[in-house]
């Protein structure tokens, strides 16, 4: 699909938004952490584009920790790669209930780097989602939503603390077998 097609897509599926999730989304405080100052306009942009108003915004993840604790966001998108206090170091320090005043805050991850160690860490440190960059304004909308309006529990998984796991989908093969599909509960 070229970018113009994407575009109109994305356009369309704006305009076929009910009331209430554009309320929703224009009532909530979203943070976006990332060093490049250029990836947090365009993503201020996309947020923008789908209807959130109430924008912050911190260049590394030492004063995205302060901005968590002083605005209380309602969702944090932050990137892994950072100096200093990265995204992973971020998320750690966030997930820790007894020293972090705001543990449970939804994150989704925004990263470029998507090989399947780096999803599985991100999960096992405690983010909701993990999007690859560049990402649409159709998938980040659809996360946000989904990360807010269907929150999962909190939990402790040996000395991690992130959101209960999605119930898995069965596997085909599995399925057609009667067996069930696993799930690694170090994931």
């Amino acid at each position: 699909m070229t970018r113009a097609g994407r575009r109109a897509r994305d356009g369309m599926a704006m305009s076929t938004l009910d009331t209430s999730t554009t309320d929703f989304l224009r009532d909530i405080k979203v943070l976006i952490v990332d060093d490049e100052h250029y990836t947090r306009k365009v993503i201020g942009t996309l947020l923008i584009g789908i209807g959130c108003t109430k924008i912050f915004e911190a260049g590394d993840g030492a004063i995205g920790l302060e901005m968590v604790r002083t605005i209380e966001p309602d969702i944090v998108l932050i990137d892994w790669e950072m100096p200093g206090i990265d995204g992973a170091e971020f998320v750690r320090q966030v997930r820790s209930p007894g020293s972090f005043p705001l543990p449970n805050v939804p994150i989704i991850m925004l990263t470029g780097h998507g090989g399947r160690s780096r999803v599985l860490e991100a999960v096992r440190l405690g983010v909701h989602e993990f999007l690859l960059k560049p990402v649409s304004s159709g998938a980040l909308r659809e996360r946000i939503v989904s990360v807010l309006t269907k929150p999962r529990k909190m939990v402790r998984y040996g000395r991690y603390y992130r959101p209960e796991p999605r119930q898995p989908a069965t596997s085909e093969p599995a399925a057609r077998r009667g067996g069930k599909a696993e799930v690694d509960p170090a994931a």
